[in-house]
């Protein structure tokens, strides 16, 4: 027998309201990072003893670019959601969760956006 409201169940939603977005949005960045971070390994292990220009060249290509970019924002967003599960998990204090919680989002959109920066002003 369960505690579980008819509708709660179709809904498939728990206490919280939010189901099982956050467990998916985390298996799919990691899926999405998988063949990212091989092209990534691949183009750091290519510039080895490479100078700055080769590795700005290599990014000036719009199919070395875009990995570059969607790798970037992936990889803060899976890192955003990875480090949630551990502060809601292990940080007690209701005020210092939330303002962790806050921090770290802040912290995964600066990543982000100084990265992307970085990258356009190197494509340009």
């Amino acid at each position: 027998m369960s505690t579980r409201t008819p509708l709660s169940r179709v809904e498939g939603l728990g206490a919280a309201h939010d189901g099982v977005r956050h467990f998916w949005r985390q298996r799919v960045t990691a899926v999405a990072l998988a063949p990212l971070a091989v092209w990534f390994a691949w183009f750091a292990f290519s510039q080895i003893g490479a100078d700055r220009s080769a590795a700005v060249a290599f990014l000036k290509l719009p199919f070395n670019a875009v990995p570059m970019g969607l790798f970037v924002v992936i990889a803060a967003i899976h890192m955003a959601l990875g480090l949630q599960v551990v502060i809601e998990d292990y940080i007690h204090h209701e005020g210092h969760r939330i303002a962790l919680l806050l921090l770290n989002q802040f912290f995964a959109w600066i990543v982000a956006a100084a990265s992307l920066f970085a990258l356009v002003k190197i494509v340009l």
